[in-house]
């Protein structure tokens, strides 16, 4: 009975083992929100890593965060590399800007897993408000696509981009 057991058992994690093979080598995570500010006041809250920490949902995770800022105040290579016990040590690094369309930035994780990925921020005027769409992507590593059949990436992070989202609209329609 030991013997059956164990051989179920084992076949079970060879199925998810070689299952794991088969997903995707890449991932993203992608929310959009409709704000009723104009892009470049957009822009200033996305390109500045102080007014960053503003609104992103991470730094308000852990108010005990210990963090550091490098670089420029803005734009490319304005930096903030972090230390929390809530939500892991990393750090993130505009590489892109162009006002008021784009930014985009090198994230790298280092605890509790190591992860390098790039997040993006678009912003579209649209008619009497902009669309901002905040997006992140990345590698993943056979490690990543066995966690990713237990863990869903999209509704994980995807429920802190909204939040963020929503953060930023309160910030940036109070002026």
């Amino acid at each position: 009975m030991l013997k059956t057991t164990l051989l179920v058992v084992a076949a079970l994690i060879a199925i998810v083992l070689v299952y794991a093979t088969t997903r995707p080598d890449h991932f993203r995570v992608v929310r959009s929100a409709t704000i009723k500010a104009p892009p470049e006041r957009l822009h200033a809250l996305i390109n500045d890593m102080h007014a960053f920490n503003r609104w992103n949902p991470y730094a308000r995770k852990d108010p005990g965060m210990k963090g550091r800022y490098a670089g420029p105040a803005s734009g490319k290579g304005a930096a903030y590399a972090w230390e929390s016990d809530k939500v892991g040590t990393g750090s993130l690094e505009i590489v892109d800007t162009a006002a008021p369309r784009t930014v985009a930035m090198k994230l790298d994780f280092i605890k509790p897993f190591e992860a390098h990925n790039t997040a993006a921020f678009t912003i579209q005027p649209e008619a009497d408000a902009t669309r901002v769409t905040w997006s992140m992507q990345g590698p993943v590593p056979y490690v990543g696509k066995i966690m990713h059949l237990f863990f869903d990436m999209d509704r994980m992070v995807g429920k802190d981009f909204e939040e963020g989202l929503v953060n930023l609209k309160t910030l940036a329609e109070a002026g």
